[in-house]
C-alpha cells in the first residue's frame, strides 16, 4: 500500500513537473506576450518576466518592441525635370501596438518595407534632382508622412526615414562637374574685376594727391629702391624722374642760328665754262644771299644775274678756237 501511495505521487511529481515545464514561458524586456486560446487572442497583454500557459490550449506570440531598422533597396526613378537617379534609404520604426501588428497585417516587416519602396519611387517623381541633392530634410520628412500614414493602422510608428545615396547617370555627373568649374571661374572673374575696379579708384586717389604734391612721387620712388634693394639682387635699375628731364629743358638756352656757308667756284679753262672773273662779276652783280633758316628761300640768285652769266657764257663759246678737225680741212682746201 505505502508503495503504491509512493509510486502515486512520483507520478504525480512528475506530471506536475512536465505541466509546469510546457506552461512556462519566460518573455524578455524588449517583448510583449499575445496569448491565444483556441485561436483567439486574450485581451490581456504579458509584460516582461516569468509566465505561463496553459499547455495544449493557449499558444504564446512574442513581439519585438525595440527600433527596427529597415533598409529600403534602391529605386530607379525619372524626377520631374527628366533626370534617371537610383536613389536608397533606410526606415527606423517600433512597433507600439502589438496586437494591431499581429493581428491587423500579416507580417508587418514586409509591409513597412514595400511602402516604403513605392513611396521612395513617389517622392523622386515629384521631386528635382536639385532637392535630391541639397534638400533632403523636406524630403525625408514627406517619406516619412507617406510611410507612417498607412502604418498607423498596423501597430507600427515611423521613428524617422533617412535617403542615404542618389546615384547619378556618368554623363550627369561630368555636365555637373562643369557647371560647377564654370561658375567658380565665373566668380573667380567677378571677385578679380571688383578688385581691379578697387584698384584704380585708389591709385586714381593717389595719381590726384602725387599731382599736388611732386614731393610725393619721389618719396615713392625711394620707397621702391629700398623695396627692391631688400631682396639679393646684384643689378638695380634706378629710374631717372621725368620732371628733372623737363626741369632742365625749361632751363637751357635756345640755340642760335648757324651762318649760311659760301664755297667758291673752282676755276677752269674757257672751254668747261666761265671763268674766275667771269663768276665774281655774275655774283657781284646778284643781290646777297640771306642767312639763317628763315631765308634759305630768299638765298637763290636772280634771274637778270642768271642772264647775264649765260651771256658771258656764250661770249667765251663764240671766241673759243676751232677744233682740231676744222683746222686740217682748211688746209687741205
Amino acid at each position: 500500500m505505502v508503495e503504491e501511495l509512493l509510486t502515486a505521487a512520483i507520478a504525480t511529481g512528475v506530471g506536475v513537473a512536465v505541466y509546469v515545464g510546457a506552461a512556462a514561458r519566460v518573455v524578455k524586456q524588449y517583448e510583449r506576450g499575445l496569448v491565444f486560446r483556441f485561436g483567439r487572442l486574450r485581451e490581456e497583454v504579458r509584460g516582461p518576466g516569468f509566465t505561463t500557459i496553459v499547455p495544449f490550449v493557449e499558444r504564446l506570440r512574442k513581439v519585438n518592441m525595440q527600433i527596427v531598422t529597415l533598409p529600403v533597396p534602391a529605386q530607379e526613378g525619372i524626377t520631374r525635370d527628366n533626370v534617371t537617379v537610383r536613389v536608397d534609404a533606410v526606415v527606423y520604426f517600433k512597433v507600439v501596438d502589438p496586437a494591431s501588428a499581429i493581428v491587423a497585417v500579416e507580417d508587418y516587416r514586409f509591409a513597412v518595407s514595400q511602402m516604403a519602396q513605392t513611396s521612395l519611387r513617389s517622392i523622386i517623381g515629384k521631386s528635382d534632382l536639385d532637392d535630391l541633392l541639397s534638400n533632403r530634410e523636406m524630403l525625408n520628412q514627406g517619406l516619412e508622412l507617406m510611410i507612417d500614414s498607412p502604418a498607423v493602422g498596423w501597430g507600427v510608428q515611423i521613428d524617422r526615414v533617412e535617403i542615404k545615396d542618389v546615384s547619378l547617370p556618368e554623363t550627369m555627373k561630368r555636365s555637373m562637374a562643369r557647371q560647377a568649374e564654370a561658375d567658380r571661374e565665373r566668380r573667380a572673374r567677378v571677385i578679380n574685376a571688383d578688385a581691379e575696379l578697387q584698384a584704380s579708384h585708389k591709385l586714381a586717389e593717389a595719381a590726384e594727391v602725387m599731382s599736388e604734391q611732386p614731393a610725393a612721387l619721389q618719396l615713392r620712388l625711394l620707397h621702391t629702391i629700398v623695396a627692391v634693394a631688400a631682396e639679393k639682387n646684384s643689378t638695380l635699375v634706378l629710374p631717372f624722374p621725368v620732371e628733372l628731364l623737363r626741369f632742365l629743358e625749361r632751363s637751357a638756352p635756345p640755340p642760335a642760328a648757324a651762318p649760311a656757308r659760301q664755297e667758291p667756284a673752282p676755276a677752269g679753262p674757257a672751254s668747261e665754262g666761265p671763268g674766275p672773273a667771269e663768276v665774281d662779276d655774275a655774283i657781284d652783280g646778284a643781290p646777297a644771299a640771306p642767312t639763317g633758316v628763315d631765308g634759305a628761300v630768299d638765298a637763290a640768285p636772280a634771274p637778270d644775274a642768271l642772264n647775264g652769266a649765260a651771256d658771258g657764257l656764250d661770249g667765251l663759246m663764240l671766241d673759243a678756237p676751232p677744233p682740231p678737225e676744222q683746222e686740217r680741212d682748211g688746209l687741205r682746201e
